[in-house]
């Protein structure tokens, strides 16, 4: 606990830290173009591009270690899995656009042929007689424990330019996003921009590799959105959600995984993602599962209560446990079930407003039809006043009213 505490405060070493910033330049950059690539339902377009890089991975190894000795060079391994993946997804939208097969089945075919054949370089390599075979497993599911500085530099320093490349460009995103026909009239041509969000969606997988891994990248991409997705309806503040729960994520896996050389930076950036993303599950004040049971028991407390009242008006009786326990807590009926000088108040308004109610939907059944939860909120505070109004006066003379 004492080490992963001196890595969240930066305390444990030049290097650690630069891969902790790059790791959280990175995720907030993949949170960020996830959200865009959510927004255009093309979430497995990012799969697609993971995968596609092991085979452009496995080629640049191979060919740097016939000449070097040592496949390992970053920057080399990187062009590799870019040139790769661009090639993978050149396959998908070909497929997808020339040939009556849809997006997911373009997308199946690329990822298996790819990674297949990125499996069998990886073997081809574990029988080379060149070292350094070991350290390209850790492209997997990520490794940081051996990166270098300036490797950790070139990862930040993208992961910086991807960010800045992706904030100047989201008003353009969201326009293409929700009504690619008026981006166009405001002259923008939307399948630049699409191709703009994969290309940037395919930097962010190739420097995500040494962080997380080909294997787990897409989930950086799609985790944090969808976390984002839960506090907010505005695209724009679902972006910057979506950028503070990647650089998180990216924070607390990457620290995590600092204190035993053994543990996997990789999983621990995504399980913190997704632990991100249980929190805002659970606790969401919009759409949590906290908060839609808080609602749907006050909503049926308010039910409850509304039959009750109308049952008392009415002299009927009540049975229903719940409808009891609810007028008690408001004082409208006694231990016996009766009703009480504020419960019969209550009752008398809440039946004059069901009258209300009767009438409003009866004159006006067009307008009623889209009103929610009609009936179980003070018509005053639905209705304008003179409409109100209106309905009063066509009402018959109540006990209510001539009191």
């Amino acid at each position: 606990m004492e080490a992963w505490l001196r890595a969240l405060t930066f305390s444990t070493g030049y290097n650690t830290s630069l891969v902790t910033l790059g790791a959280m330049l990175l995720g907030a950059s993949a949170g960020m173009i996830g959200s865009f690539i959510l927004l255009r339902k093309r979430s497995l377009v990012s799969d697609a591009i993971s995968h596609a890089t092991l085979p452009g991975l496995a080629v640049a190894f191979i060919v740097m270690a016939l000449l070097t000795g040592d496949g390992r060079w970053l920057p080399g391994l990187l062009a590799g899995a870019g040139i790769s993946a661009a090639l993978g997804l050149w396959g998908v939208q070909g497929i997808s656009e020339r040939t009556r097969l849809g997006e997911d089945a373009a997308i199946g075919a690329v990822l298996s042929v790819l990674f297949g054949l990125g499996v069998v370089l990886i073997t081809v390599i574990q029988v080379m007689h060149t070292g350094g075979q070991a350290g390209l497993t850790g492209y997997l599911v990520g490794a940081t424990a051996g990166m270098l500085a300036a490797e950790a530099h070139l990862i930040g320093l993208c992961g910086l330019l991807l960010l800045v490349a992706i904030f100047m460009l989201r008003r353009q995103f969201l326009l293409v996003c929700f009504d690619a026909e008026y981006a166009y009239t405001n002259g923008i041509q939307a399948q630049r921009i699409d191709m703009l969000m994969l290309l940037l969606l395919l930097a962010v997988t190739v420097i995500g590799l040494k962080v997380t891994g080909l294997i787990l990248i897409v989930a950086l991409t799609i985790i944090p959105p969808v976390t984002g997705r839960f506090w907010t309806d505005r695209p724009l503040h679902m972006v910057a959600i979506a950028a503070i729960c990647g650089a998180l994520a990216g924070y607390l896996g990457v620290t995590l995984s600092s204190v035993h050389t053994g543990l996997p930076t990789g999983p621990l950036v995504v399980l913190s993602a997704f632990g991100l993303f249980a929190l805002s599950l659970l606790f969401s004040p919009r759409r949590g599962i906290v908060a839609m049971l808080s609602a749907h028991y006050r909503f049926k407390t308010k039910v409850h209560l509304r039959q009750g009242l109308l049952a008392l008006a009415r002299r009927e009786a009540i049975y229903d446990a719940l409808t009891l326990r609810v007028l008690r807590r408001h004082g409208y009926i006694r231990r016996d079930h009766v009703p009480t000088p504020s419960g019969k108040a209550a009752a008398r308004d809440a039946d004059h407003e069901e009258q209300l109610w009767s009438l409003y939907r009866s004159l006006y059944p067009d307008e009623a039809a889209h009103l929610d939860h009609l009936g179980l909120e003070p018509i005053g505070n639905c209705l304008p006043p003179d409409t109100v109004t209106t309905l009063e006066s066509c009402l018959p003379l109540s006990p209510r009213v001539a009191s």
